[in-house]
Formats: C-alpha cells, structure tokens, sequence
C-alpha cells in the first residue's frame, strides 16, 4: 500500500484521471486510424473503457485498507460537523477536559508515588528492618514499633542470612560554622551498610566508607547534592576541602547525586556513626535499619532469620554488671520487616486511592453530560442520519460514524486535559503538602500519557454508544416518514437523558457527602485543644550548643538560661521557655521505664514505658500549656539537680486516681536512680497530632544523670509580633549576643507546625471538595439541560395551555416537579450508595461516623435547592411563552 494514496486522496485521484484519460486517448487515436470520426472513436473509446470514476474506486480499494480509509473519512467527517458547531464543541470538549484532567493529574501523583519503583537499584530489594513488641507496656502509645539498638545492630549485622547489606541510622542536627553566618543543618548519621544497600553511588567524590566508622579516627562527611550546590556553587574542588562541623572540622568525602534521600528523609550532611563496640548494651532503641534482600529471599524468610537472632541478642549483651537480657522477653520482640516503599508512601496510600476514586465518579458525572448533549444532538440530526439510511448507509456505517465523532470529542478532550493535568501538577509541587511522600517524583511520564489516552478512548467510545444505539438501525427509519410534524416528544424520547440526570445527581450526592464529612473531621480537629494556645503568637526556633563548642555541663545551662532571659527582654515578648521538642514537631522522642514509689514489680519485668520530655522553668507558661495542680520547674532546682519532675494529667489519673493526688509522690527511671518528687501535673498535649491521642508523659529538668545536660532544644517564645521578620532579626540578635556561633534553626510559629500536623486532612478535604464542587456544576448544568430542552420541545404545548387559559406559575412548577421528581431518585440511590462506600473512608475521619446524621440532611438539602435553581430558569422561560406566536408558527 502507497500511504501517499491514503493521505493526498485528491492527488492520487488527479493523477489516476490523467492515466485514466491517456488510456481513452490512445484507443481514441487507434480507432481514428481504423476509419472512424473523432467523435465517434472517442465515444466508442470511452464505452470500452466504463465509468472512469467506478475504475479510479475499483483502483483505490484494490491498493489500500478500507478500514483505515473509512475511519479517515469519518473523522474527515466529524471534525467538520463539530466545526460547523462550535458551541457544543467547546462546551463538551471543555466538559471531558476537566474530567481526563482531573484524573490524569490523579493517576500522575499515584503511578509517582504509589506505582513506580523507588529510585533505588531494584529497590524492591529494600527492607525496613522494623519490630514488634507488643509486651512492652506503654510503647505503643507513643511509638510504631520498637527501634534497633547497637547492640542489635552488631547481632544483625554480624550473624544474619539474609541481607546483602544492611545498616542503621538516625536524622540528626549539628552546626556548621566558618560559612557567611552559622547554620543548623540536617544530618543523617548512618553506619557502613546503608550507602551499599540503598546502592546509589555518589556524584562526586565517595561513599562514606567502613574506615570511616572507626571510634576515635579521621572525621568525614558527604554533603547533599543541593547542599553542594548552595555553598559550594557545584564545584569538584569541595572534595576532600574541611567543613567545621559542631567546631570540629571534616573532610568532605563526597556528594550524593540530585534528589537523594534515606528513604524519604531529606539531609544536608551525611555522616558516619563510630560506635564502640565493646561499650554497647541491650538498651538504648533509637535506631532505624534498612537492608538489602539477598537474591530470591522473601520478607517472611527474613523475619523468620531475625528471629533467630533475638534470643541470641538477648543471651550476648547485657545492661551493664549484674543484668541480662532476661527481662526483655516479656516484651516479646517480633520482626516485622516491611518494605521500604511501604515505609516512604505510608499512610497516604488509601487517602491517594480514595481521591482517585472520586475523580473518577466525576469522569462519569462529565461523560453522562456530555452523553445528554450528544443526545439532543442526535435529536437534530435524526432527519440527516434518516437521509444517509434511505441513500443505503447500512447501520454499522452510521454506527461507526457516530463513535468516530465521539471518540475525536474525547481525543480532543485528552489532549487538553494532559495540558491541564500537567499544570495542575507543577502547581502541586509549589504549593503541596511537604510531608505527602516523593512530591519532587511527581511528574507525567509515558504510563500517565498512556492512560490519559486510555481514559480519552474510553470516554470516547462511551459517550458514542448511547447516541448510536439510540439513533441508528430501525429507529432513524420512521423520521422521514414523520417529517413535518410537530407533536410534542414521546416519554421514550426524554428517559435516556432523565436516567443520565440521576446518575449525575447520584454520583454527586456521594462526591458531596465524602466531602461533608472531611469538613465535618476537619471541623472536629480544630475544636480539639492541642495543648498549646495561639499558636500563631508562638515563635520557635531550634538550637544546638555541641559539646565541642561548650564542654562544660554549667556553661550550657548559663547559655541556655541567658537566652531566654534575652529573648524575654525582646519589646513585645510576654514569655520564653524551651523544651527537647515541641509539640507536633516530628523530632525524634525519647521514652524510657518509669517507676513508682510503692508499686512492686515482678522479677525479671521491665516497669511500663512512658513518653518524657525536658523542659525548662517557665516553659509550660510561655506555651500556653495549663498547669492543672502544683508548679513548673525553677532555675535553681535545675542548677542544684534537684529531683523533681511533672506529669501529664492522663498519666497522673493512671498512676494515682487525679492530678492532686499525685503531688508529692515519687518516680524514677532505674532502680538505683534517687526517687524524683511531683511538683506539678500539667494539661494533656497532643504530641503527634490533634487526630492522635495524648500520650502520658513526664517531664524531667534539663540535666540527666546519664546523658548529661540536654543541648538540642526548641526555644518558645510568646509574642504578638511572632513570625515577623523584624521580631525574628531581633531573636536572632538576641542569641548571638549570648554566643555567637549559634545557628537559629526552623524559625517558624507554632501555627505552621500546627497546619503542618493537618496537611493530610486538609489535602484529602480539598481534593473532595473540588471533585464534589464539580459533580455539583456538572450535576446542575445536567439538570438545566433537560429541562431547557424538554421547554424547547413541547412548546407548542405551552402554548395551547396558555391560549386555553392555564396559569403560569402552574407551569413553572410543572418544570420544577419534573427536575425535583428526579433529583429526588438521583438522592435516594446516592444515599444509599454513600451509606455503603463512605466505610471506606473510615480511617480518614476523627470525631464522627461515615453515617453522621448532619452531613447526610445538609448535603441532600443542597442538592435539592440546586435542582431548583437550575429547573427555574427555563421554567420561567416556558411559561412566559406567547400563545399566538406559538400558534401562528404552527
């Protein structure tokens, strides 16, 4: 086949005319030289010949395929009907494109996050080596699971069967100085194994290596691509270049490639852990572990490994003369090795399936529109389909015509709505939620343009099957026959486009009740007290006095002690205090046993574990958290290392029955630690989030017997002028003037951190409300479209009714029971259907149920008085009609 033929028709058609006529020409000329006159040989010529049309049709389908010659014409075809249209074509062309747009976009952020692979070496491979202790009292009130401790760490490491790899690490911060001005950076200290596991090789420079990790040797570090780049500028020659680094100063061994991250945790530095090994003990879980599958080996192969391996933990370590490793074997420690991409993608993964769900009932809300305006469509052309059925277009042709015009409608329609999507995109990515996983991953590549172009056909092919069933075969045969009259429209005409307006009232309903609800969760979040008040007159920011910088445990306290006083001297300030970390802040927590006075513990038990925080006199003060009995701390009990401590409330009624009783009483972390007095309980705070439950806490002063005095904290600071850039000039000053090689971290108010705590709620609720927003639209355009039509079709009727006298707001309200009648069966099945699928939505609710009563009477509510507005305009229209005009047409 010549494709020549195919795509210039009109030449090829030209050039086998012209062959056509030299082959008349030469008999024409031999039946001159056989006797004949001109005219007589060529008319003989041309009857030996025939048609030279029907040769040139003969000729074509001899050396092309019909099928594609067929669909070219009838594209041909429909993009000159939908030319000679552009109204429709734009309203429906508009319609699909914000439906394929709208799900393009969403299939782009799941294939990104969910489908595609990690961008890690087989990154299927990967595992998180997470733990189980469902015997360790407490834990899971505050933590996930139990982390590794290095002791674990050399147990694994050493004597596992599974791993290719395998390492821990922890996030961290540390102060770089000698740069413009001091900074707080992200670290990521790792142990030799994560780097080879996660098998990404470096940029420039090395990896981190296993000399590296050596207690007491040389002191490198790996910087990020985007750290490389900002102080850097890019250049090969920060390698092997001194960064001082908490005043020590490290060599810079490399730079990791654009983009990476410690499963989904982002860092300035890396750097390598250099335990010492014969210092370990049981104790100690904070670590995270990540590892590499050996070839062929299943999870459930590893956790069986890992198991293995626990006893042999428990029997080799110990927590120091005198103990065992006995005591942990009430706590029951399970492996529970997952996969890395179940880590990083978390729980997003139902809220993103959930939001693609309803995109796509509002990709079936637009096609049951554009499907009714095919419709009304078809209802015009009926005397054209009528005329190409009499002229012999058998019914597969005029099918075939039909959904070749509908699927160039949803080609159309795709090609716009990947433009849309991938806007919508690039917009996500500036403005996005920071903790939704592999948001700078999120792009549209060859599998989302395949199912926008999938989801273009389909939508195609859909909106055509209607309209061609409806109006092609034996149904169009009776059009001509009734050309002419002008009879109202039968029921059968109207009950297509009135089952679509259900469908669309219908899904609507259940887009808007999903919606209600995330605004009903939404509402009950922000009536939950978090255990702070106005945050946005709360300014925090983050410090870290290393011990390379200030040695001595006093100093650090003085430091400490003189910022706030500085900070509190700041014009406007009402208060400042500081803690490890506040609330909702996401920094590592820390949690240990706690006993109490008079209890007795079983041999061989460890106590129940608690959440504890330090914090600093004047801390709960300057947070707004209320003091329920008793006191906060002083700075001469901190300087004295006075035992004291507060509780929360929750953990105070646990312990002793309410908050006044526990004043007084005594707790403390270890069985030969002195006992420590409750002089306060406070209010109860939502460390993790106002959607999670308070965990009970102590807070202990700032200096710890056995870590020493706390040098990573939050500072706080309560003022009108919090966030300003001129109030944090001034909290910048006031640090420096105390120490000036103090980076001021994370500025930022309690409000962000408090927004920040919400995002995911806030995320879905947005997405719901724009997906039901448009299913309202869409729902209420659909309405307005059939009662417009069902006006234009029966005015004739309206007429007469007027001319015999009808009253005119009888037949507004006939219009108006007519969309309600069906706006009322589109609610029932949408109720019902709601009823069963918003369980989905279980896990992504707080504070009520999928079935709550409020948002189920509202939402109906405003479907209804939609319908109304949308049914009364062309009602008003109907009967405003005039009856002699109306039979003077006639």
């Amino acid at each position: 086949m010549a494709w020549r033929r195919f795509f210039r028709r009109a030449d090829w058609d030209r050039d086998r005319s012209a062959e056509i006529e030299s082959y008349v020409q030469i008999e024409t000329d031999e039946n001159v030289a056989r006797g004949m006159t001109p005219a007589d040989a060529r008319a003989a010529a041309r009857r030996k010949f025939g048609n030279p049309t029907v040769v040139r049709e003969e000729i074509y389908r001899m050396n092309t395929l019909a099928l594609l010659d067929t669909l070219a014409r009838d594209a041909r075809y429909a993009l000159r009907a939908l030319r000679r249209n552009p109204t429709f074509t734009i309203v429906a062309v508009l319609t699909l494109a914000v439906g394929i747009g709208a799900n393009t976009a969403v299939f782009g952020v799941v294939n990104s996050v969910l489908l595609n692979p990690l961008p890690y070496p087989k990154s299927k491979q990967l595992v998180v080596l997470h733990q189980d202790a469902p015997g360790a009292a407490g834990l899971a009130s505050f933590s996930k699971g139990l982390p590794l401790s290095t002791s674990m760490y050399f147990t694994y490491t050493e004597q596992n069967r599974s791993f290719q790899d395998m390492g821990v690490w922890v996030m961290a911060t540390a102060n770089v100085t000698g740069l413009a001005e001091p900074q707080q950076v992200r670290v990521a200290v790792v142990t030799d194994g994560v780097l080879e596991a996660l098998g990404v090789p470096p940029a420039a420079g090395r990896w981190l290596s296993h000399a590296d990790q050596t207690p007491h040797g040389p002191e490198r570090v790996m910087l990020s691509y985007a750290w490389w780049q900002r102080h850097f500028g890019g250049a090969p020659s920060a390698i092997g270049r001194n960064l001082i680094v908490d005043s020590r100063p490290r060599e810079i061994a490399g730079v990791m490639p654009r983009g990476f991250r410690i499963a989904d945790a982002e860092f300035d530095l890396l750097a390598p852990f250099q335990f010492e090994r014969n210092k370990s003990i049981l104790a100690g879980f904070g670590l995270q572990g990540i590892a590499r599958l050996k070839p062929g080996l299943t999870i459930t192969q590893a956790n069986a490994d890992l198991a293995r391996l626990i006893p042999i933990w428990m029997n080799s370590w110990n927590n120091g003369p005198g103990t065992t490793g006995d005591a942990y074997k009430t706590w029951r420690i399970t492996p529970a090795l997952h996969s890395l991409q179940q880590e990083v993608v978390g729980s997003v993964t139902d809220v993103l399936w959930i939001v693609m769900a309803t995109i796509g009932l509002v990709m079936l809300v637009a096609c049951a529109n554009v499907t009714s305006l095919l419709l009304v469509r078809g209802e015009v052309r009926q005397s054209e389909l009528a005329l190409r059925s009499a002229l012999g277009a058998g019914r597969g042709r005029i099918v075939g015509s039909l959904l070749i015009e509908s699927l160039t409608l949803g080609l159309t329609s795709g090609v716009l709505g990947v433009a849309l999507a991938a806007a919508g995109l690039r917009l996500l990515q500036a403005v996005g939620p920071a903790n939704l996983p592999r948001l700078t991953e999120i792009s549209v590549d060859f599998r989302t343009l395949g199912f926008a172009l999938l989801l273009s056909v389909l939508s195609g092919l859909l909106l055509g099957l209607v309209p061609a069933w409806k109006y092609s075969g034996a149904r169009i045969s009776a059009v001509l026959r009734s050309a002419g009259r002008t009879a109202s429209l039968s029921r059968e005409r109207h009950r297509v486009r009135n089952l679509l307006v259900i469908a669309q009232v219908a899904m609507a309903l259940v887009l808007l009740v999903s919606a209600g609800l995330m605004i009903r969760t939404f509402q009950a979040l922000r009536t939950i007290d978090p255990g702070f008040t106005q945050p946005e007159h709360l300014q925090t920011m983050r410090i870290n006095i290393p011990e390379s910088l200030v040695r001595e445990r006093d100093r650090v306290l003085h430091i400490d002690n003189g910022i706030v006083d500085k900070l509190s001297a700041i014009p406007g300030v009402a208060a400042a205090g500081f803690a490890t970390e506040m609330p909702m802040e996401e920094y590592p927590s820390g949690w240990d046993e706690i006993l109490v006075e008079g209890h007795t513990y079983p041999p061989g038990e460890i106590p129940p574990l608690y959440f504890f925080k330090y914090v600093s006199p004047g801390f709960f003060h300057a947070s707004g958290t209320r003091l329920m009995v008793g006191r906060e701390l002083t700075w001469n009990e901190v300087y004295n290392r006075s035992r004291v401590a507060l509780l929360s409330e929750n953990l105070a009624r646990e312990l002793w029955g309410s908050p006044a009783a526990a004043l007084g009483r005594h707790i403390r972390e270890r069985n030969d630690d002195p006992w420590s007095e409750v002089v306060g309980v406070v209010q109860n705070v939502r460390e993790k989030g106002v959607d999670q439950n308070p965990p009970e806490i102590v807070y202990w002063p700032l200096d710890n017997p056995y870590i020493g005095v706390i040098r990573t904290v939050t500072f706080v600071v309560r003022s009108d002028r919090a966030g300003t850039e001129s109030f944090l000039n001034e909290v910048r000053q006031a640090v420096w003037s105390v120490n000036a090689n103090l980076p001021v971290a994370s500025p930022r108010t309690m409000q962000v951190v408090y927004d920040e705590s919400l995002t995911r709620t806030s995320f879905t609720l947005v997405m719901l409300a724009i997906a039901g927003s448009m299913a309202l639209l869409l729902g209420i355009i659909g309405i307005y479209g059939v009662i417009s039509y069902a006006v234009s079709q029966r005015r004739r009727e309206m007429g007469i009714r007027l001319a015999l006298g009808a009253d005119q707001g009888a037949l507004r309200a006939m219009f108006v029971r007519h969309a309600l009648l069906l706006a009322a069966i589109g609610v029932t099945i949408g109720m019902a259907a709601s009823a069963a699928l918003t369980g989905l939505m279980k896990s992504l609710l707080f504070g009520i149920s999928p079935l709550d009563p409020l948002t189920y009477a509202v939402v109906p509510m405003v479907l209804v008085a939609a319908t109304v507005l949308a049914s009364y305009l062309p009602a008003r229209r109907a009967a405003a009609v005039d009856p002699v005009e109306t039979l003077r047409a006639e």
